[in-house]
């Protein structure tokens, strides 16, 4: 069963809905955080430290923050925020795997991206890789990312949640339309 857009975002907004119910807003960004922090106490391991009192700190400020909210976050990474993630990861994989998508990337690359840059899937490659790093830096550098700020903001009626997504499609839209002059 292969579900179109309309479809996948209502099945998106109830999974939004129930994690904010249930549990609390999503968000995925600061997960990578964790995951940096989680590597770099493994080879450092004086990055992040347990007390007596079971609290953690960090020697970096930002694991620090919150009363070592992420560095023990970092330390136990088994927590609802970093498994989701990594699940979230796992159902990808496996939805390309059911629609047979693993593979066939150069079938399944758009007309438009065609007539753009070619039909390389290498290059299709490297500049979806360069557009994921540049969309997780400045999703940090605003404190929170797309899943956090907008579809977990607009669902809370947050006044950052609207900022954020005026903002993200205010630059979107213009770099789209500089990106894809030609029609695919």
């Amino acid at each position: 069963m292969i579900l179109n857009w309309k479809t996948g975002g209502v099945f998106l907004g109830l999974v939004f809905l129930t994690a904010v119910l249930l549990v609390k807003p999503i968000g995925v960004s600061t997960q990578f955080v964790i995951l940096d922090a989680i590597i770099w106490d493994s080879v450092s391991p004086d990055v992040i430290t347990q007390a007596e009192d079971g609290s953690y700190s960090s020697t970096n400020a930002y694991l620090d923050r919150s009363n070592g909210k992420y560095a023990k976050n970092a330390a136990n990474p088994l927590n609802y925020s970093f498994v989701f993630v990594i699940a979230m990861m796992i159902a990808a994989g496996v939805s390309s795997y059911l629609r047979k998508g693993v593979g066939k990337e150069e079938r399944n690359m758009p007309d438009i991206w065609k007539a753009n840059f070619g039909d390389s899937t290498i290059k299709r490659f490297v500049v979806v890789f360069f557009a994921g790093f540049v969309v997780v830096f400045g999703a940090r550098l605003a404190g929170g990312c797309t899943s956090g700020h907008m579809m977990s903001g607009l669902m809370q009626t947050s006044i950052s949640g609207y900022m954020f997504t005026l903002g993200a499609f205010g630059a979107a839209i213009p770099v789209a339309m500089l990106m894809y002059r030609k029609e695919g």
